[in-house]
């Protein structure tokens, strides 16, 4: 059995989730589509919007944000767009991706298409998301160092298992649109910081909506496309791929979602800032400075986060998400990030240089790294204007399973990003029955947008 063909088995034979598993996947779904709904005016998703303007016809059944329908795979690309445009939604660790932003948006597109329920939709998704998590396995975390945007090609590969579960699709038919799925994996980090990263979680929504109609059809590559010569794993490994383990893919552990789970993000900007920003909280908390306080940030990040971070002094709203810089004397500033932080405007008025050189960055050597065999913490040192200097680190950002968002806090990002959406906090209170729901049109309000 190769590795596909794992996944398949292991997809197939899925016949129920735990209570925890199905509640933290109604949770990860309700905050991307809030996420969904935020990015909708970004530059990023009107500009797919207005390219899938010709494909909006009312006898489709995909809703898209913003009002209309279409095909599936269109509506996909266009909700993933939006759902990744602020940089709001979810990390997942052992996909290297933005999961969520992926998984919602294609499944959702199918899910209208079939008249499926709510329950339906959170079962694909945690089939989708321990895909993510099967291939992610195998390549990580080398892929994401050199230089791959996990979010477009294990988030497209693995989401196409789930949306051919959710199609209702046998052993064989998960196995093609996984292999499918591969051939349609892109998408390099080099091209954060501008409109097409938000775009390359749409794709990876429209490639694997389009890679499990294809193998509805028949059409399927070599099942063993991961591990084969000129296949994934080499291909896409980096300096030293993982490789994967079939009988750990075939074993009965517990969900991805209950071991590891999804990162909802606090701040909306890049992934890579966050420990710094939460470490920097925590010594809020515990010292009470304030920002005239504050004579120089020094920020020790890993070497794919600083990667991630290339711009020092931003010049607009997406290189802003991508500066430790900015994000780091914004919170200085306010105590908090906000989603008005990275508009155009608040961009221009906050992006002082001499500020910003107050703020430091760099990375472990790839030895420390390769000696630590896991994942460093990222560390922050404070120098104070009255010569003190405070240093703390943070292994994880908050908002993941061993330090959660509260009720609280979930239903106030919901609202916060639900501005505009009428009566945004009763219906962040009615998707609390998700998987109750026997079809979907709760969302009409959020997706008419």
């Amino acid at each position: 059995m190769n590795v596909i063909e794992a996944i398949a088995a292991w997809s197939r034979a899925q016949t129920g989730f735990s209570p925890t598993a199905r509640e933290l996947a109604r949770q990860a779904i309700v905050d991307t589509l809030a996420c969904l709904y935020a990015g909708r005016d970004d530059f990023s998703a009107r500009a797919v919007r207005a390219a899938g303007e010709p494909y909006l016809r009312p006898d489709c059944r995909a809703r898209v944000i913003g009002g209309g329908r279409a095909p599936a795979a269109i509506a996909a690309l266009i909700n993933g767009t939006s759902a990744h445009a602020i940089d709001y939604d979810d990390n997942f660790g052992p996909g290297m991706s933005h999961a969520s932003a992926v998984l919602v948006p294609a499944l959702l597109a199918v899910a209208d298409e079939l008249n499926a329920g709510g329950g339906q939709l959170i079962d694909a998704y945690l089939i989708g998301l321990q895909a993510q998590a099967f291939i992610g396995a195998g390549v990580g975390p080398s892929h994401y160092t050199a230089g791959w945007h996990g979010t477009s090609t294990v988030g497209c590969i693995g989401t196409a298992a789930g949306v051919a579960w959710l199609m209702g699709m046998d052993q064989d038919g998960i196995a093609r649109a996984l292999s499918n799925a591969v051939s349609f994996a892109s998408g390099t980090k080099g091209q954060f910081g501008t409109p097409i990263k938000p775009l390359h979680a749409g794709w990876a929504a429209r490639n694997a909506v389009d890679a499990a109609v294809l193998a509805r059809h028949g059409m399927r590559g070599r099942i063993d496309i991961l591990e084969a010569p000129q296949g994934f794993g080499e291909m896409f490994g980096g300096a030293a791929p993982s490789g994967w383990d079939i009988p750990a893919i075939l074993g009965a552990g517990p969900h991805v979602m209950e071991s590891v789970g999804v990162m909802p993000k606090r701040h909306p900007c890049c992934g890579s800032t966050h420990l710094i920003i939460d470490t920097l909280s925590d010594l809020r908390a515990a010292h009470g400075f304030a920002d005239a306080d504050v004579l120089a940030v020094e920020t020790l990040v890993g070497i794919a986060n600083q990667r991630n971070l290339a711009y020092i002094v931003p010049e607009n709203e997406m290189q802003a998400r991508f500066s430790m810089h900015y994000c780091v004397d914004t919170w200085l500033r306010h105590g908090a990030l906000g989603v008005l932080d990275f508009t155009p405007a608040r961009v221009a008025q906050q992006t002082e240089p001499a500020r910003l050189a107050r703020v430091g960055m760099r990375a472990y050597s790839a030895q420390q790294e390769a000696e630590a065999g896991g994942k460093l913490p990222h560390r922050v040192t404070l120098t104070l204007r009255d010569g003190r200097r405070l240093t703390a680190e943070r292994r994880l950002a908050k908002g993941g399973n061993l330090e959660p968002f509260s009720e609280g806090e979930r239903r106030q990002k919901f609202i916060d990003c639900c501005t505009g959406v009428a009566q945004a906090a009763a219906l962040f209170d009615r998707l609390k029955n998700l998987s109750a729901e026997l079809d979907l049109a709760e969302l009409d309000v959020l997706l008419a947008g």
